[in-house]
């Protein structure tokens, strides 16, 4: 395990380091390498000790949420773009894009005639 680095990253110091990262908003991929780690380690790592794994889980949660209150109160404020985001993420059954249904409407709509016309032409023979 990456010559016994873990055990410097498991202290109080060290997971309080990890913690500011993950605050950060640095990726995993960003923070093994201030770790100075491989990636494939940190995963492992993840895995294998719980107190790394929720130091950054917690983290992590901490900025997702400083973010979604960003972009909720942009949105309110009357930014549109934050507006259609925060709509197609939330309610996608109400806001996503029409686009899928009208084409699957087009196909259903030229099948029909298809069959429509072998209908008539199998009527005339």
């Amino acid at each position: 395990m990456a010559n016994g680095k873990y055990k410097q990253w498991l202290t109080k110091e060290g997971l309080l380091r990890i913690q500011g990262w993950a605050r950060d908003g640095l990726t995993d991929e960003q923070i093994a390498k201030n770790m100075n780690i491989g990636l494939t380690t940190f995963y492992e790592w993840k895995k294998r000790y719980p107190e790394f794994r929720e130091s950054l889980k917690e983290n992590k949660d901490v900025v997702d949420r400083k973010v979604e209150n960003a972009l909720l109160k942009n949105a309110l404020n009357g930014n549109v773009t934050a507006q259609i985001f925060w709509l197609k993420n939330r309610k996608p059954n109400e806001w996503r894009e029409k686009r899928e249904i009208e084409a699957n409407e087009a196909q259903s709509s030229s099948m029909n005639q298809l069959i429509q016309s072998l209908t008539q032409a199998r009527g005339n023979n």
